[in-house]
């Protein structure tokens, strides 16, 4: 396997095609959304085939995502701050260093809680089987991360809602 180049971008860099690299989190292409927080991906144009890994930065009272489960495994660590986690329909606080094992079929989503930005390092499977559904649910609803209706589709479920943009990488703070 070659060593991926990495392409300058706006805000940080993304690998330009396959092969392995390094790249520091504050040095990695961030995006933000005024919905859901900012994360970066480290990928770029070129998805990584098997899984998936960013860290996510939420604010007090964002959510990461929709609610919703998938047909694949997830694993979740909370770097610093604080976050609640909704999981199958309940709440459940979670703080630096807390981990999250999510089954296939998990309803969950994050919300940035306490009274600063929480990082959370998200890795999950993927397959070209994955399946996801949004399942309607007041207590999303409540948090601002709900759908009006059941859904697989995720076009469906972040209607309206597509506004990322590239930034400066908004954690870890910047060190000398």
């Amino acid at each position: 396997m070659t060593e991926a180049e990495l392409q300058p971008e706006e805000h940080g860099a993304a690998p330009a095609g396959p092969g392995w690299f390094i790249v520091n989190v504050q040095d990695a292409a961030w995006r933000e959304s005024p919905h859901f927080g900012s994360f970066a991906n480290f990928e770029g144009e070129v998805r990584f085939s098997g899984l998936g890994v960013n860290v996510h930065v939420l604010q007090p009272g964002q959510a990461a995502c929709k609610y919703h489960s998938e047909s694949e495994e997830e694993a979740f660590l909370v770097l610093s701050g604080e976050c609640l986690l909704l999981v199958d329909e309940e709440e459940r606080p979670m703080r630096t260093w807390d981990f999250f094992h999510c089954p296939p079929g998990t309803k969950h989503v994050f919300v940035g809680a306490g009274d600063g930005p929480c990082a959370i390092l998200m890795i999950g499977r993927r397959s070209p089987e994955a399946q996801v559904e949004y399942p309607t649910s007041e207590l999303a609803d409540r948090h601002g991360a709900g759908v009006p209706e059941t859904t697989p589709d995720p076009r469906v479920a972040y209607a309206g809602l597509r506004d990322m943009k590239r930034v400066p990488a908004p954690w870890p703070p910047a060190t000398s």
